[in-house]
């Protein structure tokens, strides 16, 4: 497993909740790369949604008025998916 490069880094946070992650010894600073990494991952899902937007409508209008290619061999789930 490849370590992570780290860089040092300033974050002002709420002295109580400073004060409560101490007593009970929780890392701060891997909550809050945690936490980071997560909303990257978020905003960053949430901005190729959005840039893809238009993408996705022409798609599904596209279905509506031609239907799914792949119509004959798709079911419901649990049913049978190909016909013979």
């Amino acid at each position: 497993m490849v370590a992570a490069t780290k860089r040092k880094t300033s974050l002002t946070l709420d002295v109580e909740a400073l004060e409560g992650a101490k007593e009970l010894g929780i890392n701060v600073s891997a909550v809050a790369e945690t936490a980071l990494i997560k909303a990257v991952a978020e905003t960053r899902r949430n901005k190729w949604l959005t840039e893809n937007a238009g993408a996705f409508a022409a798609q599904s209008d596209w279905h509506e008025r031609h239907g799914h290619p792949l119509a004959d061999i798709i079911t419901a789930p649990g049913g049978s998916s190909w016909t013979t």
